[in-house]
């Protein structure tokens, strides 16, 4: 009897995307010992022991920031996300934002809560105090979006659909990105220029130590008076005192943000989500599915699809033979691991190999079983972080 695969869930992730385990020797549950793979949404993994067993580890999300990606990386443990999943869930949310600003509508929300009487004077109160709420109307105004993945595009296009202008920037904009964006959004070539332009402006990056405090006070000075500012990628993209300080002077009419704290809690002029970017029961639904999809050919298959640190590599199955291999992206490896099973008379049907800056990624289709010596051998070498062995059911 094999012993099954076991997958631990560090959060409640969606059952569409646990079925997708089904069909095969799997078990899942919050509890199970020896973990070949984690499927994980917000769960904190920085300050847990993550088991030696564990070979992938999937997030049902964007964002990494709560995995320990650079200790998974020395294990030879590729991190999985779903870029993209949440994506419409999250432009919506935008739009929301940037109504909401453009309205007026939480502060004309709090004077309706704070009225009181009868009918009759409520309708007074009403007719007094809704000049106070006068809002803008969104076409022909202009949108700046920093960067342009798939949120961003999806953004741009419904701001365009709205009548708005839109104006974007993403120095490191991918094909299918580029693809994908509206072809009336104008080019910049500069977060700056962005600003310069905008009434609104909407940053959608990831939080990386380039991209801390992309937003600050030099930046923010650029912006028209009485602009607004959405945040709804990571806390970290805007300086929070230079926010404060350019709301205070007036150079921010709004800054709407999925990330309260301390610090904005009573400030007039900020509207604080609580973090409801992809919280969608379809956005649930879609990442549990993408990442489970994406773990489970890791596993069986070897494949490698949106890892954030390794390279993409998928090879169609000529063999039912497979040996995948993580190594660092060091020189000779193709040679040593080509050696290593010449020297076992193992013949290569088929090799790929893929890098992604230090990581590299090898997978190889041999025309006979593997003996476990073999696979020691490549563990071996010197710069190898993982060997697995993936021979199809019917090879076993």
């Amino acid at each position: 009897m094999v012993d099954p695969i076991r997958i631990l869930t560090l959060n409640n992730i969606a059952a569409v995307g646990l079925k997708r385990f089904t069909g095969g020797n799997y078990e899942i549950g919050s509890h199970v010992p020896e973990p070949a793979a984690i499927l994980v949404r917000s769960h904190d993994m920085h300050s847990m022991e993550i088991p030696a067993s564990v070979r992938a580890i999937g997030r049902a999300g964007a964002g990494t920031n709560n995995i320990p990606v650079a200790k998974m990386s020395e294990r030879g443990v590729p991190v999985f996300n779903a870029p993209g999943a949440n994506a419409n869930a999250v432009k919506e949310l935008v739009l929301a934002g940037i109504l909401l600003a453009a309205r007026n509508l939480v502060p004309a929300v709090r004077f309706v809560d704070s009225l009181t009487g009868d009918d009759k004077s409520i309708d007074k109160q009403v007719e007094d105090g809704k000049k106070h709420f006068a809002g803008t109307e969104l076409p022909g105004r202009t949108l700046g979006i920093i960067g342009l993945g798939k949120i961003g595009s999806l953004v741009a296009d419904a701001a365009i659909r709205l009548g708005m202008n839109v104006m974007g920037y993403d120095p490191e904009i991918t094909v299918d990105a580029a693809w994908s964006l509206p072809s009336n959004v104008r080019k910049a070539h500069s977060i700056e220029e962005v600003l310069k332009a905008s009434e609104y402006v909407s940053v959608h990056v990831p939080l990386l130590p380039a991209t801390r405090n992309l937003i600050n006070a030099e930046r923010l000075a650029l912006m028209k008076s009485g602009g607004v500012l959405l945040n709804f990628s990571r806390d970290g993209i805007c300086d929070t005192d230079a926010v404060l300080a350019a709301l205070d002077a007036k150079r921010l009419r709004w800054y709407v943000c999925d990330f309260p704290s301390e610090r904005l809690q009573g400030q007039p002029h900020v509207i604080a989500l609580p973090h409801l970017g992809a919280s969608t029961r379809e956005a649930e639904d879609n990442c549990a599915v993408m990442v489970a999809h994406q773990v489970r050919d890791y596993l069986e298959n070897g494949h490698i699809q949106n890892a954030v640190n390794f390279p993409d590599v998928v090879m169609g199955r000529e063999s039912p033979y497979r040996v995948g291999i993580a190594n660092a992206n060091v020189p000779n490896m193709l040679g040593q691991i080509s050696t290593a099973m010449a020297d076992a008379g193992l013949n290569i049907h088929n090799m790929l190999n893929k890098s992604r800056g230090e990581m590299a990624y090898t997978l190889v289709d041999v025309d006979s079983a593997v003996p476990a010596s073999v696979i020691e051998s490549l563990g071996r070498i010197r710069g190898v972080l993982m060997v697995r062995y993936l021979p199809t059911e019917s090879a076993v």
